[in-house]
């Protein structure tokens, strides 16, 4: 790789990777494993990175290669690892860090596929052809997947939806 694509790939974590890593965290629900996964898409990313055609898409295919990888990693890990509760990183104050909180706690019981989706969708405002492409399914598996998700976090949040929305 030569100097300035060095340089570019630089540039280009220092910008990107706080972006990455809020994604991860919002797809995992824990900030090591979030790191984790922004490192694996990083490292891919950079083995790629002298043959992408157009470097204003190295965000997209990093939040795919994210994405994907986060999968995998669940597909590993189903059978395995049952997550635990497990205090936030920083204190919560107020009724909107009650409220996200609430919000997170319930989107980590979401199954990881439905996951995926409602996190590129609404958190990370993704058209569903966006999102089809990313997870390389059609788009109407995404509206699919994207209903059922939403059905499965009301499901989980039960009676506090309404404490949720009110706030």
């Amino acid at each position: 790789m030569s100097p300035e694509q060095e340089n570019g790939f630089e540039d280009f974590v220092a910008a990107r990777q706080a972006a990455l890593r809020r994604t991860a965290y919002l797809l995992c629900g824990d900030w090591h494993l979030a790191e984790d996964l922004v490192q694996a898409a990083l490292i891919r990313l950079y083995a790629r990175w002298t043959r992408l055609r157009d470097p204003q898409a190295a965000f997209g295919y990093a939040r795919t290669t994210l994405t994907r990888a986060y999968i995998d990693d669940r597909r590993r890990r189903s059978s395995g690892e049952v997550p635990g509760a497990e205090l936030p990183d920083r204190a919560a104050a107020g009724a909107d860090s009650d409220r996200r909180l609430a919000l997170m706690a319930a989107l980590a019981r979401v199954t990881p596929g439905y996951r995926a989706v409602l996190v590129l969708r609404y958190w990370e405002d993704q058209s569903i052809e966006e999102t089809a492409a990313i997870l390389r399914r059609s788009s109407g598996a995404v509206r699919s997947d994207a209903h059922r998700g939403l059905a499965q976090l009301r499901s989980i949040l039960g009676g506090s939806i309404n404490e949720i929305a009110a706030g």
